[in-house]
């Protein structure tokens, strides 16, 4: 499903829509585009390469989970480092005038435009759980784009103006550590109890029991908060742990057993929905070729 909503590389960097235009990149190759500007605002959300973004010459290399935010009349342009992964990334462009209605229904959809002309603060980091959340919201914004479903406009409407408002509300509450909800501490808890304990039994009846609250509201927070429930972050961490493995030559046939996956089937569907191929397919496409 995702191939289809990928879209071809366009070098054109103006915009075609009044309003705003939005990208699925996914490239085996690089292609750059040279220094430029925007009368737009533009949001750059890198999900996985080897590349640095120059931004008023200063250069960042960047990881996945980054989102870069360029601001109109800021020069800016991306440059490869070396070989690259997959060179994959969601870019969204919204204008100007757009952006003023929305600052006209409440400041709060334009606090990052805000933020980034005081601090020239350009570049914001997500982790796995809250940047999974956000590729969610994006897209189902580029599925409503390809669809053609009663009210389908109305509906584009509404994912763009709530894909704004969750970008603000991240970068707010990075921004104000304590403007965030009590259950951000037993959050972060859970999350470094499943970065140990991949190789275990981690189901919603075990987190409950480690600690000591329901399991439901265990669950609650995680889909309340960032929009995916323990078990898909759960997967997508253990997938992730077995890509690195593979990439560094590892055994297949043993991977999938040291990070939690009780059988090979349901590891191999899980990767190849993730990645798009199989583990062996992925291996021989980028793993390190032995000496």
């Amino acid at each position: 499903m995702r191939r289809q909503l990928q879209s071809p590389f366009n070098e054109r960097q103006y915009m075609l829509s009044k309003d705003f235009e939005i990208y699925y990149y996914n490239d085996n190759h690089f292609y750059g585009v040279t220094d430029h500007t925007h009368d737009y605002y533009e949001f750059y959300f890198f999900l996985e390469g080897n590349v640095t973004i120059s931004i008023e010459k200063e250069h960042h290399h960047l990881k996945p989970g980054d989102m870069v935010f360029i601001p109109p009349g800021i020069h800016h342009h991306v440059s490869s480092v070396g070989e690259t992964l997959p060179y994959q990334r969601f870019v969204f462009w919204i204008s100007q005038d757009y952006c003023q209605k929305l600052k006209e229904l409440s400041k709060d959809y334009v606090y990052l435009i805000e933020h980034a002309q005081d601090t020239h603060h350009f570049i914001y980091h997500y982790d796995v759980v809250a940047f999974n959340a956000l590729s969610a919201k994006i897209f189902r914004l580029i599925e409503e784009i390809h669809a053609d479903r009663f009210g389908k406009a109305a509906k584009i409407e509404l994912c763009v103006n709530d894909l704004m408002l969750h970008i603000n509300r991240a970068v707010y509450e990075a921004e104000h550590p304590a403007a965030r909800k009590d259950a951000s501490g037993l959050y972060d808890g859970i999350l470094q109890y499943i970065e140990s304990h991949l190789d275990e039994d981690l189901s919603l009846d075990s987190l409950s029991k480690a600690f000591f609250v329901s399991k439901y509201h265990i669950s609650h927070i995680f889909k309340d908060n960032f929009g995916i429930s323990v078990h898909q972050y759960i997967t997508k961490k253990r997938l992730s742990m077995c890509r690195d493995a593979i990439l560094s030559n590892e055994n297949i046939t043993k991977i999938y057993l040291m990070y939690g996956f009780k059988d090979y089937t349901s590891f191999f569907r899980a990767f190849k929905k993730e990645y798009g191929i199989s583990p062996k397919e992925y291996k021989e496409l980028y793993a390190q070729k032995p000496q």
